[in-house]
């Protein structure tokens, strides 16, 4: 992966600092987000839970691409930004979770939580596609 548009956003006020990759690290986000992954699509859960699931696994496997890739975000959103750096991902799979990101974030500090099946279902799905980009990467 290239990692020199990673480098561009790291340093001092911007979004990502470089930091040494940790396989223990690593090993923890991928385990806990393919667990929640695999717990979202448990239909008999609530909307609301398995958004939160998708969500969370979301950002664990984004975070350990990240982290392989050797930098730290100092801003969570950005892990879904930095996608098509880290995973070669495009916007198809960046732009649901970002919004994803911003309808998680209303829910946690303003109370508007506004999701329904088809949202849910997106997030799922962009996040198996970030899955199989890991496998596919040998992680």
């Amino acid at each position: 992966m290239a990692t020199d548009p990673l480098r561009n956003l790291s340093g001092p006020g911007k979004p990502l600092k470089a930091e040494p990759p940790d396989a223990a690290e690593t090993a923890g986000l991928l385990r806990t987000g393919r667990a929640r992954l695999v717990d979202a699509g448990n239909a008999t859960l609530s909307l609301e839970s398995r958004f939160d699931l998708a969500y969370n696994a979301a950002h664990a496997l984004c975070l350990a691409a990240l982290r392989r890739q050797g930098f730290r975000p100092s801003q969570r959103y950005i892990v879904f930004q930095v996608l098509p750096h880290t995973l070669s991902l495009g916007p198809e799979v960046w732009r649901v979770l970002d919004k994803c990101h911003n309808t998680r974030n209303l829910g946690e500090y303003e109370g508007l939580l506004d999701i329904d099946e088809r949202l849910v279902i997106g997030l799922i799905e962009a996040t198996q596609r970030v899955d199989e980009a890991l496998r596919a990467n040998g992680l």
